[in-house]
C-alpha cells in the first residue's frame, strides 16, 4: 500500500503522520511538502524576486522534510520525500494520481489555520477531488 502525507509545519500535519506510521506501519509512505508560488510571494518582494524566494521556499521545505524524516525513523519507519511546486490542493491529489497512492492522510488544517468550522480549506478540497480514500487526522 502507498500511502501520500502532505505535510507543513503544524500540529495537525505531525498528527497524520504520525496516524500513518502507526496505523500502516509496513505501507510505503511519502511525505510531500507543496511550496505554494502564490501564498505571500508578493509581499516580500514582488515578482522580481519570484526565482530566489521560490528557491527559498524551497530550503525551507527540505529543512521541513528532513525533519519529518528523523520522526519517522523515531519510529522504525523509512519514508519517501518530496516537495511540489503548485496550487496546494491540486498538487496534492495530481501527485497521488501521478504516483498511484493507494491513500492520503492529511491533516485537518494546515498553518493558516482552520478556514472552515471542521476542516482547512486544502483538506476539503483534497477530500472531495482525491480518486482515493482520504484519511483527515485532527
Amino acid at each position: 500500500m502507498d500511502i501520500l502525507v502532505p505535510v507543513d509545519d503544524s500540529e495537525p500535519a505531525r498528527t497524520a503522520l504520525e496516524h500513518a506510521v502507526r496505523e500502516h506501519p509496513d505501507a510505503s509512505i511519502t511525505a510531500i511538502h507543496v511550496v505554494d508560488p502564490s501564498a505571500g510571494m508578493y509581499g516580500e518582494g514582488g515578482v522580481y524576486a519570484y526565482d530566489s524566494l521560490l528557491e527559498s521556499k524551497k530550503e525551507q521545505a527540505e529543512e521541513l522534510l528532513e525533519d519529518v524524516r528523523e520522526r519517522a525513523a523515531e519510529d522504525g519507519v523509512d519514508i519517501e520525500t518530496d516537495t511540489v511546486v503548485g496550487r496546494p490542493a491540486r498538487a496534492v491529489v495530481d501527485y497521488a494520481v501521478e504516483h498511484d497512492a493507494d491513500r492520503i492522510v492529511i491533516g485537518s488544517h494546515g498553518r493558516s489555520g482552520a478556514s472552515r468550522v471542521l476542516l482547512g480549506s486544502v483538506a476539503e478540497q483534497v477530500v472531495r477531488r482525491a480518486p482515493v480514500p482520504v484519511t483527515v487526522a485532527r
